[in-house]
């Protein structure tokens, strides 16, 4: 950081009132000339001096006040000037921090979630230094008010404390998405219905037992607390790769993802399966839930397949005894498809119907945990809006779909326990990181009570990283005493760091 210039700061005093003063003695002998003139005036000589001098006394005193008040003014400028540089270097500093992260993840336990403290020097002063404090905050771990659904909003509101009143107009969630994009989230403040205690809080008084004395204050956050328009993440996996859309890949792309274990996770046939029922697609997690036979296919060997009966009557294959070859010579279904009829077959007994066949999953579990992080819904190179699992509170995962207060604490538990020898991120950083953050999405599966079809609702809405985070910063005196702050909200999306948002106090 390079080291501040010198201000040397000059008192002045104005130049009318500085002729003023030198004035002072001239006018004090033409006044007494004057009153001296006349022998018969010589007994009011006297009390007509003293009156002269109790006047330029009190203007004497009034000049030399307004003197030390500018005085002061320019030393508080000064300092203000000074702590606000040192403001400043503090949010230079955070930003260079933030540049220099190079874990795949964003977490509570890294170096940047901790106050910094640190000083520089005091470019007026030689050997003395101005004191700053940065507190940096994930805009990724609230809730983006442009892009959340509205069963979101409506959990929000509840959360803050909305009743909703049945009345004739809008509802208030229904309003605050009509009015949407916000340009800040106290644009929240000009929704119709919007009122200042769901956007700012309140204070509640809770009652401990029957005396006064044990009445207790408690502050209940408003919408600006839990809401942001910030949340911005990278449309890429963990190791920096850009994430294949699963809803516009061709066959050959989608036969190239690859689980844990290096092997493929989509055949030629399951790949067609999935490109035919894409339209279904609507985030991530709707691929856990597609199936191997897609209607397409089933309608065109529904007339030959069966369940009953020695394979080949009647030019039927019956599907409850048909190995991987048998089931190959059906349209539609090649080795990896035939394989997960069997599977399933093994695992849930015979079907009861050739429609039972559509139940046949296209993906598992753990396949589909293993690929999660490497696919998504969108071509677009930023996605904005989702929630970083490592850095959200409780209030704030409970008002996902499929959560509540027990999932939600289960996250945090896992994030902030100690990570086993398998699970400790490989990373080139020297910084030691607390706790066991996810550096996967598909890790949430292994939370207790997270289950598929939580996970289904969740997958595309969450992340494990942010690029968007708020800077206060804040140039403090030896005293303690906040002299000057800044406040900015920085985007690290790019090659450089944006800042979106910047306010001077």
């Amino acid at each position: 950081m390079d080291k501040p210039e010198k201000v040397q700061v000059v008192e002045r005093i104005p130049t009318a009132r500085l002729s003023v003063m030198l004035r002072l003695p001239l006018l004090a002998r033409r006044l007494w000339r004057n009153v001296c003139r006349s022998s018969n005036e010589r007994g009011l000589s006297l009390v007509a001096a003293l009156w002269i001098l109790t006047i330029l006394s009190v203007l004497a005193t009034q000049l030399l006040h307004s003197i030390f008040l500018e005085r002061r003014v320019q030393a508080n400028f000064a300092d203000r000037t000074k702590y606000h540089f040192a403001a400043k270097a503090g949010f230079e500093h955070t930003i260079a921090m933030l540049l220099g992260d190079d874990t795949p993840f964003d977490s509570l336990g890294e170096v940047w979630a901790d106050t910094v403290e640190d000083r520089i020097e005091d470019g007026t002063m030689d050997g003395m230094y101005l004191t700053y404090r940065v507190d940096i905050r994930d805009e990724s771990s609230k809730v983006n008010i442009n892009t959340a659904e509205p069963d979101t909003i409506q959990r929000l509101l509840n959360l803050v404390g909305y009743e909703d009143i049945q009345s004739p107009g809008q509802s208030l969630p229904d309003s605050i998405v009509a009015s949407r994009p916000f340009r800040t989230v106290r644009d929240l403040a000009r929704v119709p219905g919007m009122t200042t205690t769901l956007l700012y809080g309140r204070q509640q008084q809770s009652v401990g037992g029957l005396t006064v004395d044990e009445t207790e204050t408690q502050n209940i956050p408003g919408l600006l607390e839990y809401t942001t328009i910030y949340s911005v993440d990278t449309n890429t996996d963990a190791s920096g790769q850009n994430r294949l859309n699963v809803r516009n890949a061709e066959q050959q792309q989608l036969t190239q993802l690859r689980a844990n274990n290096n092997q493929p996770v989509f055949s030629q046939g399951e790949a067609d399966s999935l490109i035919q029922q894409r339209d279904s697609i609507e985030n991530v997690g709707d691929v856990l839930g597609l199936k191997a036979i897609s209607e397409q296919t089933f309608d065109s060997i529904r007339d030959k397949i069966g369940t009953e009966g020695g394979d080949g009557d009647e030019g039927t294959v019956n599907i409850n005894t048909a190995d991987s070859n048998q089931l190959q010579t059906l349209d539609g279904i090649d080795d990896g498809v035939a394989n997960r009829i069997i599977d399933h077959r093994n695992t849930q007994g015979n079907f009861q119907n050739v429609d039972a066949i559509k139940d046949v999953n296209l993906v598992t579990t753990n396949e589909f945990k293993s690929i999660v992080d490497k696919i998504s819904t969108t071509d677009d190179e930023i996605l904005n809006g989702l929630i970083n699992v490592n850095t959200a509170s409780l209030e704030v995962l409970k008002l996902l779909p499929g959560m509540d207060e027990s999932k939600a604490q289960a996250v945090i538990t896992r994030r902030e326990s100690e990570p086993e020898d398998n699970q400790q991120p490989q990373l080139q950083t020297q910084d030691e990181i607390e706790g066991n953050p996810f550096t996967d999405i598909g890790q949430l599966l292994d939370v207790e009570g997270i289950a598929v079809d939580t996970f289904e609702q969740i997958a595309g809405l969450v992340s494990y990283r942010s690029h968007g985070f708020l800077i206060e910063a804040d140039g403090i005196d030896a005293g303690g005493r906040i002299i000057s702050s800044c406040t900015g909200v920085v985007d690290r999306t790019g090659q450089t760091v944006t800042v979106k948002y910047w306010r001077q106090n």
